[in-house]
């Protein structure tokens, strides 16, 4: 039997289409024997090949992808396939090559044709116009890019049936089955970080945070022409929370179950398995949940009556006076009932939610019993770090500001003595405050922004902005690299996140693509991994949840911090430097 080579070359760049004639090299009978081969330009991980024949051929055997259109029964002159499992992917400069065998129908002479092939590794994204904040103070970075990008990143962890106004290109309509025990609608809201899971804990004080930075500088979004898409990228969680609010002690707080999507890595539009969901009610409390939902919602009615929507804040400002009085009724840490919750985002107290909560309820009412609630539950120590599981340094601050007590600001000032260097935080030798290992730079970034309000509110304003600015500044680049993908030099390529490493569809997703060397097909803008170590060593791996994982918590404070700084930077009040932080 003598071999049939078809030929495909593939030249330049594959971003594009490639279309070419296949050179028909021998056949016999009605059988033939070839393959297709390109040399790639650049990495790969997915591809279509699309193949139309002059004459209708059959029996086409292949190893190297799937049929989309075509098979090897019946005759066709058309056929479509996808590439199998790890067959996608592939390095700059390989060369890829689909070998087949199979014959024309009838008594057909030899067939010709020709061969598309479309690179599923490249989504076509493009990217909004750099803003550039005119009459502002210049600074290192362009603190105007990164708010565009991280609210970039927010847009890819949309869950749900998405608005036509997306803008990423990679992301499409996902769980939309997802629902409570009894039918209750529940699409929306954000993906967790780089899994398929919806925690609404942290997710909730990410809205939160996300909003204050909003309220605090909003001018800063205005300068660089992101107001409008900062409401949508908050209101994207507020309408999920409001979905999730099915009746005043009732609240869903967890979509998918953290076991199950660990098991498996592929992107949420290719998700096949159940997706149980999980709630708090009078019989299994957790008013730490309760109450930052409730934050997230009066701070989101704050921000949407400054708006001008009236009726969409008043909304918001009823669910969240329903759900602080379930929490302040039904007392107890959430996880301690949502067993599946536990191991991922597990509650420590919630004292410090009565009065993050009680705070924010207060803010958007006035009402003085809330600041009274907020005050007797006050937690008179200085903050270990600012996050989704402790909210002391964020309710003490806005204590002070609203009281401006004595006892407040000596917890606020105790709290920047001991992040500060010469107190009990670690520093990196490039001077990364370093809190924990596990998402270093996302305790440092929300710190920042403590330091920032702080400094705002009359707190030793030159110190606490130097070094909120040396934080953020390490992150996007002092350190010698950038840690916001997208951004700056030598950004993470790699980061721990499903839907950004799959290829586009319908090229298959799963572990191959968790463990491949090449970079991410799509760029994830403006999410900043969890950060390098304790003496500034950072490899941009995919594998290494700890330091290359994005989140949304990740993103809340830093992103709030950089506002902040485009807000001294339009006032022309930043530092002009911040050099001398660390020793």
């Amino acid at each position: 039997m003598l071999p049939l080579i078809l030929l495909l070359v593939a030249s330049g760049a594959t971003g594009d289409d490639q279309s070419t004639k296949f050179e028909l090299m021998q056949h016999w009978d009605n059988n033939f024997e070839g393959k297709f081969c390109f040399k790639l330009a650049t990495a790969s991980v997915g591809w279509e090949l699309d193949i139309t024949f002059n004459v209708p051929v059959q029996g086409i055997q292949q190893w190297d992808g799937d049929f989309i259109h075509g098979s090897n029964s019946g005759c066709s002159d058309k056929y479509a396939m996808v590439n199998k499992g790890s067959k996608g992917i592939h390095a700059a400069g390989d060369s890829v090559c689909v070998r087949m065998m199979g014959k024309t129908c009838g008594s057909g002479g030899a067939p010709t044709g020709t061969g598309i092939l479309k690179d599923l590794s490249n989504d076509h994204q493009t990217l909004p116009k750099i803003p550039h904040v005119a009459g502002a103070q210049s600074t290192k970075y362009n603190y105007a890019e990164v708010l565009m990008k991280s609210i970039l990143f927010y847009e890819a962890q949309r869950s749900g049936k998405l608005p036509a106004s997306n803008r990423i290109p990679w992301r499409a309509d996902s769980a939309l089955g997802d629902k409570g025990a009894s039918g209750e609608y529940l699409t929306g809201g954000w993906y967790d970080a780089g899994d398929n899971v919806k925690f609404n804990f942290p997710m909730a004080w990410s809205t939160t945070v996300l909003t204050w930075g909003l309220l605090m500088y909003k001018d800063a979004y205005v300068k660089s022409g992101q107001l409008d898409w900062m409401y949508q990228s908050i209101k994207w969680p507020l309408d999920y929370f409001i979905k999730c609010h099915t009746k005043p002690n009732e609240l869903y707080v967890q979509v998918g179950d953290g076991g199950i999507d660990h098991g498996s890595w592929t992107s949420p539009e290719r998700m096949t398995g159940k997706r149980p969901s999980f709630k708090i009610s009078a019989s299994c409390p957790g008013s730490d949940i309760a109450m930052e939902t409730a934050a997230a919602m009066a701070a989101g009615s704050i921000a949407f009556k400054q708006k001008g929507d009236t009726a969409y804040a008043s909304t918001l400002l009823t669910h969240a006076k329903q759900l602080f009085e379930f929490g302040k009724a039904y007392p107890g840490k959430y996880s301690d009932c949502v067993s599946a919750a536990a191991a991922y985002y597990k509650s420590q107290d919630d004292e410090d939610e009565f009065s993050w909560g009680g705070m924010w309820l207060y803010k958007a009412t006035g009402d003085q019993t809330y600041l009274d609630f907020a005050e007797k539950h006050f937690v008179n120590k200085t903050a270990w770090g600012f996050s989704w599981d402790e909210k002391i340094g964020g309710a003490n601050m806005l204590l002070y500001i609203e009281t401006k007590k004595d006892i407040y600001k000596k917890t606020i000032v105790g709290t920047f003595q001991d992040w500060f260097p010469g107190g009990s935080v670690t520093y990196s030798p490039k001077c990364l405050a370093f809190r924990l290992q596990w998402g270093a730079l996302r305790y440092a970034s929300n710190t920042a922004l403590l330091a920032l309000v702080a400094a705002d509110a009359g707190i030793d304003p030159v110190n606490n902005r130097k070094w909120a600015m040396s934080q953020i500044n390490y992150a996007l680049g002092d350190a010698g690299r950038s840690y916001v993908i997208g951004f700056g030099t030598n950004p993470p390529r790699r980061p721990h996140h499903r839907a950004a490493s799959c290829p586009s569809l319908p090229a298959p997703c799963g572990w191959d693509e968790q463990q491949m060397k090449v970079p991410d097909p799509h760029t994830l803008y403006g999410a900043m991994v969890g950060g390098p170590g304790k003496s500034d060593g950072y490899v941009d791996d995919r594998g290494d949840y700890v330091k290359n994982e994005v989140a949304c918590d990740y993103n809340a404070g830093f992103q709030s911090a950089v506002a902040g700084l485009e807000h001294l930077a339009i006032a022309k009040e930043l530092p002009s430097t911040y050099k001398d932080v660390c020793p």
